[in-house]
């Protein structure tokens, strides 16, 4: 089984990168659409594929705040087989030298995962796009 993550330089990619998030967010998690497609110019994608197949995605962009690690999704039947700690870690090294603050505003059924890439809970829980979220810092 062959795990890839790769940083995404073309139109094709990207499509299927948004068909990743859309299946995930807008079909399965009813994530309103016009929520999920904003920043994308901005951001740094990354696509996930296992044997050629696209099966995970993610992004990070740079905020007024820091370095924000954002759209993580793992297609269903690819779930529970390393590809959600394959994108973090590759979006993690992928982030410039001078990113002192990286934060990510995680649902609480991933906030096991990314604590273990050094991800603290900080502040109250909140809702973003009916789904409830904690932001988490990443502590050096």
């Amino acid at each position: 089984m062959s795990l890839l993550v790769q940083k995404v330089n073309h139109p094709e990619d990207l499509d299927k990168v948004f068909a990743i998030r859309k299946v995930v967010f807008v079909d399965e998690q009813n994530c309103p659409p016009e929520l999920e497609w904003e920043h994308e110019d901005e951001s740094t994608h990354f696509l996930a594929t296992q044997n050629g197949r696209p099966c995970g995605a993610c992004r990070w962009r740079k905020t007024e705040n820091g370095y924000k690690l954002e759209r993580f999704a793992v297609l269903k039947d690819f779930r529970g087989q390393g590809v959600g700690r394959a994108l973090i870690a590759e979006a993690l090294s992928d982030l410039p030298s001078d990113a002192d603050y990286v934060y990510l505003n995680s649902q609480l059924d991933a906030m096991s995962l990314y604590a273990k890439f050094g991800f603290v809970a900080e502040g109250d829980q909140f809702e973003e796009a009916g789904i409830q979220h904690f932001k988490m810092v990443k502590k050096v």
